[in-house]
């Protein structure tokens, strides 16, 4: 796998690769990070890649030109460009399990006002949000798509089965987890955890799912509910 970001601040990117799973997953060509830096592409000879926005309007908006020569010249694959934007469909599990599948994701990183829309609705495939508020720049918003796709790519993880017991893979939360000591400051390890019989374990699990699911995220247990029911029908 690997991403293309475009952006004015290529610098905010070293923190990935150096950090954690995702580091070693870039030094093991696991997945392959390229980051461009958008005011190369200028043809304005003070650097400039924003302009005032046509009928008045706070701030000021990113150009067409640089953004544009910048994904002609990387997107030589015609792969999918996702740009980071607050009016972009949430980013979730699923998400992030479909683009893992991807040879290749561009990256658009906006800021200031935003991206002149003639970019975003002709040469943008898809807008994803990674909630609803909006920040200073999509550098933010890319690192965390970077890493929650990359988690799904065989090997990252070391186990590739491990992420299919995290919160959301599945609709429903995680369940509780426990390690030593069994006893701090009162509370217990739950009896059954050391029982040894793994099919008690795995019901106790699947009832953890539930009630972490219910009382912290009642929206999803309300949609399991409703496509468990569609589904007994």
């Amino acid at each position: 796998m690997k991403f293309i970001i475009l952006t004015l601040f290529p610098e905010s990117f070293d923190y990935l690769k150096s950090y954690g799973v995702i580091g070693k997953a870039i030094q093991n060509n696991l997945i392959e990070l390229e980051v461009v830096n958008i005011r190369d592409y200028t043809k304005n000879k003070h650097k400039k890649v924003d302009d005032e926005i046509y009928g008045g309007g706070a701030g000021m908006l990113m150009t067409c030109q640089p953004i544009y020569d910048c994904l002609e010249d990387v997107n030589k694959n015609q792969s999918k460009v996702v740009f980071m934007s607050p009016q972009g469909k949430i980013l979730n599990q699923q998400k992030c399990i479909e683009l893992s599948k991807e040879k290749e994701i561009v990256i658009l990183c906006g800021h200031y006002e935003g991206v002149d829309s003639r970019i975003i609705n002709h040469y943008c495939d898809e807008e994803i949000s990674i909630g609803d508020y909006v920040m200073t720049g999509g550098e933010l918003g890319a690192m965390v798509l970077i890493d929650c796709v990359s988690r799904m790519i065989n090997d990252v993880l070391g186990n590739d089965e491990s992420y299919k017991t995290d919160s959301h893979y599945n609709l429903l939360l995680q369940e509780d987890s426990y390690t030593r000591p069994r006893v701090f400051n009162g509370y217990e390890v739950p009896e059954v955890l050391l029982s040894g019989n793994h099919e008690k374990i795995e019901q106790w699990r699947e009832k953890s799912r539930l009630n972490n699911t219910k009382l912290k995220r009642e929206d999803i247990y309300q949609k399991y509910l409703k496509e468990k029911n569609q589904g007994g029908s």
